[in-house]
């Protein structure tokens, strides 16, 4: 792997991270402000803007890998799916008594694929452009 490559999977990551960051950050706005939720915890919202961010960079690096020069659509939903649904279900899987809390965390399962999505297109679009190359 060339230094080229690894640049364009830095700017790849950079731009899925801003993408994914911006999105859950208007989601949370939402959330926020429908449900009259106070934020006075800015350590804790801190802490998920950065694991926003984090997230987004891992799948736009991942997701230039995986379509490299294919124009197969099922790869890119599948790879948007695998990475929503994974970090949708971590709740599941903390959450004791999940069943009591399926609508919420429906939610946030969609919340995570929606963001993941809108973080796709905007890597799909960059790639079109060539601002970004795809992985050869």
């Amino acid at each position: 792997m060339s230094n080229l490559e690894r640049i364009e999977s830095v700017k790849a990551g950079y731009l899925g991270g801003m993408g994914f960051t911006i999105t859950y950050v208007l989601i949370l706005a939402i959330n926020y402000s429908t449900w009259d939720i106070y934020v006075a915890d800015v350590i804790g919202l801190g802490v998920k803007v950065a694991i926003a961010f984090t997230s987004g960079f891992l799948f736009a690096v991942t997701y230039r890998y995986i379509i490299r020069t294919d124009k197969n659509s099922h790869l890119k939903d599948g790879a948007v799916f695998a990475f929503g649904l994974v970090r949708g279900l971590v709740p599941v899987e903390m959450s004791p008594d999940f069943l009591d809390h399926l609508g919420q965390l429906t939610i946030l399962g969609l919340e995570s694929v929606i963001c993941f999505t809108i973080t796709r297109f905007c890597l799909d679009f960059a790639f079109e452009r060539g601002w970004i190359k795809l992985f050869s």
